[in-house]
């Protein structure tokens, strides 16, 4: 299969091409060290896989053309990641970010550099409900849906499964305690009882005191809602080699596969939640994810890492300008009727139509609808683990 070097094709079509004002420069700034790490690069190649074919098209600001720069959020280190993003505005000279990933990294980076600089972001995978209310001058958006919803989905699939008893273990900040808070509250509404809740430190070595506590209140399964590749695992480990728990709960950030390669068959039964569709344009960018040969492209918000990525450049597109503080006032256009609806791999016509002054309703690789302040409206898929490996069962 041919593959496509994203990063280095956007940059060299750049390169390549006579500078223009119609040039631009969009950052992406996600957790390329830390614990998503295994996540990321498919991340970001579904975002560059956006700019490149608006590139190609031909057909952006009159034939401006779209380079990507990577940053390193680290996910957790809200320093490092306000550093990151501001590199990214004073030295690259970046008009807009796709990013951030992780919640409390996402929430740093908006209030310290891009209301300050008055830079747009639209996160694919910060999921906190406190971004909701954030204080963010009209440019902070997501095509990830709140994590309010995804509470009310991981109770809603434990009850159909009978499951009504449960401990929780969260990692400890902002995303992890808004999604605890969220599921006990949709989970206890119906009909549910959490028998006991933990905060748990990502990068230990032993859970076992954190997991002999949830032990001793009892539960039918154990909800993890950590990281992957950082403490998730860890609390995983500790209890099965203890006996504790057998049947474990996993939210999105849970859901990659490292859970697969690390536990195989030891956790089936074991039940997951991770943001998306069954939409025709979720189909459509598994074909363009298979021909750019994107490694593990099939994994969590890297559709959503697509979109939002396109919806910033058909902003600009829209506005005839490069300006956030012009072109956040289309982003909310075209992404939702009246218009013409636009899938993956047709972003050159939206720009085409754009440019004639015409209405689009970007549906993307995600069904988008922004809704509220400007967030999905999102669906969920639900996993099981089924013979080692995390398996569809439907979508909600």
């Amino acid at each position: 299969m041919k593959k496509l070097l994203l990063a280095t094709t956007a940059a060299g079509l750049v390169a390549a091409g006579a500078a223009s004002a119609e040039d631009v420069k969009l950052g992406i700034i996600l957790g390329f060290t830390g614990p998503i790490e295994s996540l990321t690069p498919a991340m970001a190649a579904g975002a560059e896989l956006a700019m490149v074919e608006v590139t190609e098209s031909g057909k952006f600001m009159d034939g401006g053309k779209v380079e990507p720069v990577r940053a390193d959020s680290t996910c957790v280190d809200a320093g490092a990641a306000t550093a990151a993003a501001e590199r990214l505005i004073t030295s690259d000279g970046v008009k807009g970010i796709m990013g951030a990933d992780c919640s409390g990294v996402t929430g740093a980076v908006l209030a310290n550099v891009a209301v300050p600089n008055g830079i747009v972001m639209i996160s694919p995978s910060a999921t906190s409900p406190a971004l909701s209310d954030a204080e963010d001058n009209g440019l902070f958006f997501r095509t990830a849906p709140s994590d309010a919803r995804q509470g009310q989905v991981l109770a809603e699939v434990l009850k159909e499964k009978g499951i009504m008893s449960v401990a929780v273990t969260y990692t400890n900040n902002d995303y992890g305690k808004g999604l605890a808070d969220s599921f006990t509250a949709a989970f206890e509404a119906v009909g549910g009882t959490v028998t006991g809740t933990t905060a748990h430190e990502d990068g230990k070595a032993d859970y076992s005191a954190e997991v002999g506590a949830l032990a001793s209140a009892g539960g039918d399964a154990l909800v993890v809602a950590g990281y992957v590749d950082q403490g998730g695992p860890g609390v995983i480990r500790a209890a099965l080699d203890s006996g504790a728990f057998d049947t474990f709960v996993l939210p999105d950030g849970m859901i990659g596969s490292a859970l697969e390669e690390t536990f195989g068959d030891e956790i089936d039964g074991s039940i997951g939640t991770v943001p998306g569709t069954e939409s025709e344009g979720a189909g459509i960018m598994m074909k363009l994810i298979e021909e750019a040969g994107i490694e593990n492209g099939d994994g969590p918000y890297v559709g959503e890492s697509y979109d939002a990525a396109a919806l910033i450049m058909l902003a600009m597109q829209a506005a005839g300008s490069t300006d956030a503080s012009a072109y956040k006032e289309k982003i909310m256009e075209v992404a939702n009727a009246p218009g013409e609806q636009i899938f993956p791999g047709e972003l050159g016509k939206a720009l085409e139509i754009l440019a004639g002054g015409g209405d689009i309703d970007y549906v993307g690789a995600t069904a988008v609808e922004l809704i509220g302040s400007g967030e999905a409206a999102g669906g969920y898929r639900e996993l099981e683990v089924k013979g080692g490996e995390l398996t569809t069962v439907k979508y909600r």
